[in-house]
């Protein structure tokens, strides 16, 4: 496994969360605090900061240091990666779009047909 590899995994593996794929939504709009991050869920403390840190070990968020608190804010490189691995991906998706087009366009002649019959 290479080490783009080993990264992709970790990404997707933090992105498999629920919880936190929404705290990266929240961060998206600008740093917050653990206890800003918190506010939506009904969830300890302990837990979003679990979260985070896995969010952190993926290098999806990093955290500041601003007096006695460390806002955390996205770091959208690693999410710069995934899009480019998903990218490669794009001719696949166009060309089952294209053909669910042609099928579409035959299923709209058909019913054209029955109704002028």
């Amino acid at each position: 496994m290479t080490m783009d590899d080993h990264r992709l995994d970790e990404t997707f593996a933090a992105l498999a969360n629920s919880t936190r794929r929404a705290i990266l939504a929240r961060l998206a709009e600008g740093a917050a605090t653990v206890n800003e991050l918190a506010e939506p869920f009904e969830m300890t403390l302990p837990a979003i900061s679990k979260h985070i840190k896995v969010l952190e070990r993926a290098g999806l968020v990093r955290r500041g240091r601003r007096a006695q608190y460390r806002p955390c804010a996205l770091d959208a490189a690693r999410l710069e990666e995934v899009f480019t691995w998903a990218e490669q991906y794009r001719p696949v998706w166009e060309a089952r779009f294209d053909r669910m087009d042609i099928y579409l366009e035959q299923l709209q002649a058909r019913t054209r047909d029955r109704r002028t019959r």
